[in-house]
């Protein structure tokens, strides 16, 4: 009997050893999405036409999208006509309809705010504008609206807990508000009043909502190493903005992408990767060959790490 059960343990081994196929990957499936920040094309979206030549909008945008695979972009408000006032539902519902046609994604939109603004009247300005804003992100479907915190106040350089205060209380009427229309409120480290890892914790632990997390900027940690904060950050992260340098857009030290998607991959983050290129001082920039170039390193690292 022992001798049966030693030649059935061996015949099955054999077995497996024959079909390597039916073995596990020994790499992690991918759940992200790379999508792209419309601010790679801030300079074009934002000229004005000129005689006999058009300005290049959204539409087109999505349509140059369209050819280059791009599966999802960010729509940043600046963008949409009469900003910071609100477009249309006319004009919504037409980028809403084209983005459907050509099978793209809206991974979120953002504006301009000042929650660290000493005067309140600025603040609830502001928190109004934000309201507005997520109504429209709701009816265009983007899941999550882009915050920023605000620049550091005259005067207030070393009161970050008060200045702190001012925008978490900020943070929480949008959140709320945001819970009402279905959309996320993203909080921003922009290098202004968020600067590191622990300060972006602090500030959305305190706003304590499932409707509010961080935008991951990896661009913008004003640390001696920012991949430690991106890694500490992930956790609290709903979107992200991937920058080609993790030292800023001044830097010319590109992004180690490798260690980039390792974290990642050991984060197990699920969701999009929107990517923003940005123009470097004294460089040529064109975002037609800049972000296509980038997208494929991106993709690169991640079939390196990910199956």
């Amino acid at each position: 009997m022992k001798n049966r059960i030693a030649f059935l343990l061996l015949t099955l081994l054999v077995c497996l050893q024959a079909f390597p196929q039916n073995k596990v990957s020994e790499k992690p499936q991918t759940h992200i999405k790379f999508t792209l920040n419309a601010f790679s094309f801030n300079d074009l979206l934002l000229e004005k036409p000129t005689s006999g030549q058009t300005a290049f909008t959204l539409l087109d945008l999505l349509d140059w999208c369209a050819v280059q695979n791009i599966e999802a972009v960010d729509l940043t408000g600046y963008y949409f006509p009469g900003y910071p006032e609100v477009p249309s539902d006319e004009y919504v519902y037409q980028i809403k309809r084209k983005a459907f046609q050509l099978g793209i994604e809206i991974s979120g939109t953002g504006i301009r705010n000042n929650f660290a603004s000493p005067d309140p009247a600025v603040r609830k300005a502001d928190v109004e504008l934000a309201k507005k804003w997520i109504i429209v992100a709701s009816k265009l479907g983007a899941p999550v609206i882009r915050l920023f915190a605000g620049p550091v106040p005259a005067g207030y350089e070393n009161k970050w807990d008060e200045v702190a205060g001012w925008m978490i209380e900020c943070y929480k009427e949008c959140a709320a508000f945001g819970e009402q229309h279905g959309v996320v409120i993203g909080i921003q480290n922009h290098g202004d009043m968020l600067q590191t890892a622990d300060q972006c914790i602090r500030v959305v632990k305190a706003v304590n909502s499932k409707w509010a997390g961080i935008i991951l900027d990896t661009g913008n940690f004003k640390v001696n190493d920012p991949y430690t904060d991106i890694e500490t950050i992930i956790p609290y992260t709903v979107n992200w903005q991937v920058k080609t340098s993790v030292f800023g857009n001044a830097s010319t030290i590109k992004t180690d992408l490798p260690r980039l998607m390792k974290i990642i991959r050991k984060s197990g983050y699920r969701g999009y990767l929107p990517i923003e290129t940005l123009k470097m001082k004294d460089k040529p920039y064109d975002p037609f060959v800049l972000v296509p170039a980038f997208l494929k390193e991106l993709k690169t690292a991640k079939d390196a790490m990910f199956d």
